[in-house]
């Protein structure tokens, strides 16, 4: 896993072999920040919040452009052990991880962010749900963004605040405000 800009730019950290984890791609991640560039202004510092943080690239990018706080959830020990010895490593007290589950954490948050990213596994039952669970919770800020990674077979053109679909190979993201 690599850093791709930043002030980590280029940083490397060593994926255990054992994770369970999808990793978002390099060409995936650079496009979709690519994307996020033309709504955020990183220089404002925005607050993120990574969802199913995975293998916490995309916390660790996140905190590599500028955000004043991102707060990584995941359920998975391994994982979440994982993000947080990286967060260790770089000495960014900007990094939260946080260990347990997304839909819990949802449901008692009362913090708002700029950006909510969630990258679900694809199969998960009610992938459909989230961008409602997500917006009916108002943790986004007015002007927020929230990007959601999903397989192909999801289309999510209807939702009242989707803003746009993007793909890149076979990854999807969704972005809504």
């Amino acid at each position: 896993m690599r850093v791709i800009t930043g002030k980590y730019k280029g940083r490397h950290f060593d994926v255990p072999r054992s994770f369970k984890a999808r990793p978002t791609t390099d060409f995936a991640k650079e496009n979709v920040f690519n994307v996020l560039n033309g709504y955020i202004d990183w220089d404002e510092e925005p607050v993120a919040l990574d969802l199913f943080s995975g293998t916490g690239s995309i916390t660790l990018e996140f905190l590599s452009r500028g955000c004043g706080k991102v707060v990584s959830i995941e359920k998975d020990r391994l994982h979440h052990s994982f993000i947080k010895g990286f967060l260790e490593k770089l000495g960014d007290e900007n990094g939260i991880a946080i260990c347990g589950d997304v839909f819990k954490y949802l449901s008692r948050c009362n913090e708002k962010f700029d950006i909510v990213f969630a990258d679900p596994p694809y199969q998960l039952e009610n992938i459909a749900d989230i961008p409602d669970i997500v917006m009916d919770r108002a943790i986004l800020k007015e002007g927020g963004i929230f990007i959601l990674e999903h397989g192909k077979t999801n289309d999510f053109s209807s939702h009242p605040r989707f803003l746009e679909h993007r793909s890149w190979g076979s990854v999807n993201f969704s972005f809504f405000r």
